[in-house]
């Protein structure tokens, strides 16, 4: 489901019974287009996301953890000078629309009250947040600066007039009399989803199919069936998940219309940090770490075309006798090779003196191309006893590279500064100019405990693979990791696991690996004492013996049990 005017309603309606009355005790931006305000109501912290971004805009309440940047951009000091301390007196929405107003009073340096008002449009790539004075309707900032060139129709810049966005004429469901929705219904001339959207504000298309769905089971109950679907969606709100065989549906109610796994959670914020929480962190790891994964494709694509020169050379070594053979071909027949030639035939005493076609340069004499062939061939021989020490320092670079992008695909955005320090210190990039910056919190391994209580950790780069593994663990712990690819350390903690235990713990090193959409991953486990790292290999790289190997699919709804055993 899309986060349409429905779902901003029932939202808004939960945001207000937790936070009206409650202060803001401080303000982050941790990415380009989101805020979090902390706000103490009831005597606890909550912290309200109101995400402008382009495909995850919405408003909730998070448990998510967020890295703030270092350096405070300029729109969230001046939500700062204005908001930090403000009560939140109202939440409300205008009519059915994806438009939210926050509105906060505070006293200015005189004492006097101040209503200021934040305003969250989610309208897709149009999402913005707005910082606006109530008494004179005048912007104070924006997080998005749209000027008249950009938008003819109102500009979204300090100073300016805040102007509504343009406003949908149908009717409101939430507020329309009975007799004009029974002769919208009663009019239709085919009663769909379509239908719906184009008479009623704020419907998005799933709401809408699930609707007339349910209008259409009971067709002379129209009436019956619409005042029971929204008492229904105010009074008995049931947040669901609903997975189906394409896609994962976000819903106020258990819908009717759609055919899947659904799942039910206390809140509408825990239903939007279950269905939004991966995706947008992997999209906020794909921005903040998107030089980071151009370069480190550019070293691999590097790297393989090394591998394939040096494996050419390999080969090219196979002949190195064929040219000491001609080479001395040449030599003990020379009288025989005219000069200017391009070809010569001569015996091969190696094969009964069957004769031999040998390849000359016409520029050179006779003598002259017999040393080439030497030349060759001492070259080759040469290049013998280094290439094989190439091939495999090529393919232990190739196999570190594609670790770490494999970890990449399943950091959270407070990995990526880890993971960007590992790669300064291996040298594939620069470290950046020296300023002053605050010490990042260093981010741990993933626990998780299996249906029979062991806690079993998982590593999330390399550097958390080489602290769990060689320094944390003990010895009797049992070590995991998807075989001869690239993932994540496991480390099971208990020294006699149950096969439940060992089969689950597979399955997160599968999950956590380049195969995690892969069925039958095969993963190996062995006590940590049999592992070992060699002298200078790289991060997260070590040997291992004596160990068994187990064959599992990694599925999703498996893995999210296993997180919500860690929280129980």
């Amino acid at each position: 489901m899309s986060f349409d005017g429905v779902f901003t309603h029932t939202m808004v309606s939960e945001l207000s019974d937790t936070l009206v009355t409650g202060r803001i005790s401080k303000i982050h931006q941790p990415y380009e287009n989101e805020i979090v305000l902390v706000i103490r109501s009831k005597g606890k912290n909550h912290k309200l996301l109101l995400s402008a971004h382009p495909s995850y805009a919405r408003i909730q309440l998070t448990d998510i953890a967020y890295a703030n940047p270092d350096t405070p951009p300029n729109f969230v000091m001046m939500l700062r000078k204005f908001l930090e301390g403000a009560i939140l007196e109202q939440i409300h929405q205008v009519d059915n629309d994806r438009v939210v107003h926050f509105t906060f009073t505070k006293r200015d340096e005189l004492g006097d009250l101040q209503n200021i008002v934040l305003i969250v449009e989610l309208m897709g790539r149009h999402s913005t947040i707005i910082l606006m004075n109530k008494e004179n309707g005048k912007i104070l900032d924006a997080i998005k600066h749209i000027g008249s060139s950009q938008n003819s129709y109102r500009s979204l810049l300090p100073g300016v007039d805040y102007i509504d966005p343009p406003k949908q004429e149908s009717q409101n469901p939430f507020s329309a009399s009975k007799e004009k929705v029974f002769a919208i219904l009663s009019q239709a001339s085919v009663l769909d989803g379509k239908y719906l959207q184009s008479q009623f504000q704020g419907l998005g298309r799933d709401t809408a199919d699930e609707l007339a769905h349910r209008l259409n089971e009971r067709p002379n109950e129209k009436m019956l069936v619409w005042e029971a679907f929204w008492f229904d969606l105010l009074s008995k709100t049931t947040p669901t998940l609903t997975i189906t065989e394409k896609k994962e549906y976000f819903t106020p109610l258990p819908f009717k219309s759609l055919e899947g796994t659904q799942t039910t959670y206390r809140t509408l914020s825990e239903l939007l940090d279950a269905f939004y929480g991966g995706k947008a962190e992997k999209d906020r790891v794909k921005q903040q770490g998107g030089e980071l994964i151009h370069k480190l494709d550019n070293e691999l694509k590097r790297n393989q075309t090394k591998i394939l020169k040096l494996q050419q050379t390999l080969a090219d070594t196979e002949l190195a006798e064929n040219y000491r053979r001609d080479g001395e071909l040449l030599t003990t027949f020379m009288a025989q090779v005219p000069k200017g030639a391009e070809f010569v035939e001569l015996p091969n005493y190696y094969e009964e003196d069957k004769p031999l076609k040998i390849k000359l340069n016409p520029a050179l004499s006779p003598n002259q191309n017999a040393q080439k062939y030497f030349q060759k061939y001492q070259k080759l021989k040469n290049a013998v006893k280094i290439v094989h020490s190439q091939i495999e320092q090529a393919t232990q670079e190739v196999g570190y590279l594609e670790s770490v992008l494999a970890q990449l695909e399943i950091a959270g955005p407070m990995d990526i500064d880890l993971i960007r320090e590992e790669l300064i210190e291996q040298g594939y990039i620069k470290k950046r100019a020296a300023k002053k910056q605050k010490q990042s919190k260093q981010s741990k391994p993933e626990e998780f405990y299996s249906s029979d209580g062991p806690l079993i950790l998982v590593g999330r780069n390399n550097l958390q693979n080489d602290q769990l593994t060689l320094r944390s663990a003990k010895k009797t712990d049992i070590w995991l990791h998807a075989k001869d690819i690239p993932g994540s350390h496991v480390i099971i903690k208990d020294n006699d696991p149950s096969e439940t235990t060992l089969l689950e713990a597979a399955m997160l090193a599968a999950y956590y690996s380049k195969y995690r959409l892969s069925a039958q991953v095969p993963v190996d486990y062995v006590q940590v004492k049999y592992v070992h790292k060699p002298n200078g290999a790289k991060p997260g790289y070590v040997i291992y013996e004596n160990q068994k190997t187990l064959y599992v699919t990694p599925e999703e709804d498996s893995i999210r049990k296993l997180k919500e055993n860690k929280s129980s």
